[in-house]
């Protein structure tokens, strides 16, 4: 059997499963990385869900002080729920998506601020044990809150670069991979908090 008949049979197999096994990679690849950004997402989303859950918690044991300040506790209400009506897809998320979230979520962190400053004028409620445990948990879902969103922009990174470097931006395109946003810091973040009593 003459051998040289099928090199370049042999030879344009090994270049086909070479090229395929290559853009497998890339895809595979992407999809991984995609998944990732999946679940960190979940992580920021579970962080949000708590502060929520904590607040009203903690809206209703501030409503136990007859003469607070009521419109700073609609205001807080308020934002929530703007805050829990806001949705992102993350196999879809986009820049306007991401700042939309962070805008709503923004909303509450600011009217939790007044209602927190609001409550130093209550020494009954200041010194309410309840008060000052769900305050100390807020503190620390914040926190929390801060992990899940620097782990999502971890998360990324790596997809958002093996998307866009070269020969991997013209495969992730056919296949409809896109780049994700990152989570930026909210308007205004950049400038001392004034605080005033």
């Amino acid at each position: 059997m003459d051998f040289k008949k099928f090199l370049p049979w042999i030879i344009a197999a090994v270049v086909v499963f070479g090229i395929y096994g290559w853009v497998k990679g890339i895809n595979n690849t992407a999809v991984t990385y995609e998944q990732d950004i999946h679940e960190a997402w979940g992580n920021v989303q579970t962080s949000y869900q708590r502060r929520n859950d904590l607040i009203g918690n903690l809206v209703n044991t501030v409503k136990g002080a007859a003469d607070f300040e009521k419109s700073t506790l609609t205001a807080v209400i308020s934002a929530r729920a703007k805050a829990t009506s806001v949705t992102v897809d993350p196999t879809n998320i986009s820049p306007e998506q991401l700042a939309a979230f962070n805008s709503a979520q923004s909303g509450v962190s600011s009217s939790l601020s007044r209602l927190l400053v609001s409550v130093e004028k209550y020494p009954d409620l200041k010194a309410n044990e309840n008060f000052l445990k769900l305050q100390d948990e807020l503190a620390s879902t914040e926190n929390q809150i801060l992990t899940a969103r620097t782990r999502f922009n971890e998360a990324v990174k790596p997809y958002n670069t093996h998307i866009k470097t070269f020969p991997n931006s013209i495969f992730a395109g056919m296949f409809g991979f896109k780049e994700k946003p990152y989570f930026e810091a909210s308007t205004g973040a950049d400038k001392p908090v004034e605080v005033k009593f």
